[in-house]
């Protein structure tokens, strides 16, 4: 397979950073983006971006905390589309301050997005995906996975649960011909860091689009075998390992 032509993916949190980074690389490759987000302006935006460089996106109103929601679109998709062939967790939230400021709310927010919204999604996804006997989710997960530091105690919590998630279902989605990654990315010049963290050396992060283009090459792999992992850092990240 040269390209994604004919391919459908939702990108979730998609309308910004890493998102916006996946949504146009797949459409650049061919695919059908579905962009699914809260953010419908910079969504509506991302969608005009691939639209005016010949690809094909659209904008669905995504809320990864709702359950009935996340079926809702992903039934719709498949009912429009005839298919879902990919599926890429992408969105993620954080609250970076100390345990005991952190709010229950915050808790509770941050963990439907991060891990809650990854098995709803996978969880109506897959079924759709077995009928072809065929598909691959991507889970973007963190290198808080596999550490710890200060004042980020939600977001380890989601993203090491996210990386165990992501094991248990690769073995349980190959049983339907259906591939499962887990993608630890490194830091990133996007807003999802830069807004909170202004000061960071940015010769030390990475360009999102570098991410992207992984990704699109896992998913251009159209062989029996699979990448159920992949660590991919900035060069000069100096933090890890």
């Amino acid at each position: 397979m040269e390209n994604l032509a004919s391919k459908v993916v939702l990108v979730t949190g998609g309308a910004q950073g890493l998102g916006q980074a996946i949504s146009t690389t797949l459409a650049a490759a061919g695919a059908t983006v579905l962009i699914g987000d809260i953010q419908e302006e910079k969504a509506l935006a991302v969608v005009r971006e691939i639209g005016n460089a010949g690809g094909k996106a659209a904008f669905v109103r995504l809320d990864l905390s709702d359950e009935k929601n996340v079926a809702a679109v992903i039934e719709d998709i498949s009912r429009t589309y005839g298919s879902l062939d990919a599926l890429i967790n992408n969105a993620g939230i954080d609250f970076t301050k100390p345990i005991l400021e952190l709010t229950v709310s915050e808790w509770d927010a941050a963990m439907n997005v991060n891990l809650r919204g990854p098995f709803l999604t996978s969880k109506f996804a897959l079924p759709v995906m077995a009928k072809k006997n065929a598909g691959h989710i991507i889970n973007v997960i963190s290198t808080a996975s596999l550490r710890a530091w200060s004042e980020a105690s939600v977001y380890h919590a989601t993203k090491w649960g996210l990386r165990g998630f992501t094991q248990a279902l690769f073995t349980e989605a190959r049983r339907f011909n259906i591939k499962v990654t887990g993608l630890i990315a490194g830091g990133m010049r996007t807003p999802f860091l830069l807004d909170r963290f202004p000061d960071l050396d940015q010769t030390k992060l990475q360009d999102p689009q570098n991410v992207a283009n992984k990704i699109k090459h896992l998913l251009l792999d159209d062989t029996d075998t699979v990448v159920p992992e992949i660590l991919v850092l900035p060069l000069q990240e100096t933090s890890w390992p």
